[in-house]
């Protein structure tokens, strides 16, 4: 089978499967915003210290919470949980993107570790990336990256809250792209957040994080 017709089916194919694969740059167009510490605000558990659950080493946030903690703040029927939530910078309108360099060793599983937070109602969120066995996936629909276990990978999220839109990349790589979850008051919160069939430990890492909005 050496037609032409052939020819172009085989171009087609080979375009189909390396679309989506190419590593970009994910920073252009976008302005990075100033981050400090206060920017960066531990939820933990309500009765246990900070240092108990976060340190903050060489550059490094690890983050860590057990399937047997408390909520983040007394009466709260959340699942526990451990996040730097990112003060200062709430939105409402426009695109905006999240960067972090992250980590999760194998012990961790049945937590999510990255949100966009906020949504329209019946949802809390836009964005979920949950460590499930080996994968992190897109809430529990989407891989978003396999074998994810004990090695850094950059990730990118980019919220356009105009066109309800998101986009997840991994070290530049396309992933997920889809519609968001609606809603007018969003922030990015990224550490460990125990779902219901959470391990007993869980952990996440994460550096060089960075925020940035469209200009």
């Amino acid at each position: 089978m050496n037609s032409p017709i052939y020819f172009e089916l085989c171009i087609s194919l080979v375009f189909l499967l390396t679309m989506g694969c190419e590593a970009i740059d994910t920073s252009i167009g976008f302005a990075s915003q100033p981050l400090v510490q206060s920017n960066f605000e531990i939820q933990k558990p309500y009765d246990v210290p900070v240092q108990q659950r976060y340190n903050f080493s060489h550059g490094v946030h690890k983050l860590w919470v057990l399937k047997t903690d408390k909520p983040h703040t007394r009466g709260s029927k959340t699942n526990p949980r451990t996040e730097i939530r990112i003060r200062g910078y709430d939105y409402s309108s426009g695109v905006w993107q999240f960067e972090g360099h992250g980590y999760v060793p194998s012990e961790t599983t049945g937590v999510c570790v990255m949100q966009v937070f906020g949504s329209k109602g019946p949802y809390a969120t836009t964005t979920m990336l949950v460590v499930k066995d080996t994968s992190l996936y897109y809430y529990r629909r989407t891989v978003i990256l396999s074998d994810l276990y004990n090695k850094w990978f950059r990730l990118n999220v980019i919220h356009d809250v105009d066109r309800n839109t998101v986009q997840v990349y991994i070290d530049g790589v396309l992933k997920y792209d889809g519609v968001g979850h609606g809603g007018n008051s969003h922030y990015f919160k990224c550490g460990v957040y125990s779902q219901n069939d959470g391990s007993s430990y869980m952990e996440s890492r994460w550096k060089d994080i960075k925020i940035f909005k469209k200009t």
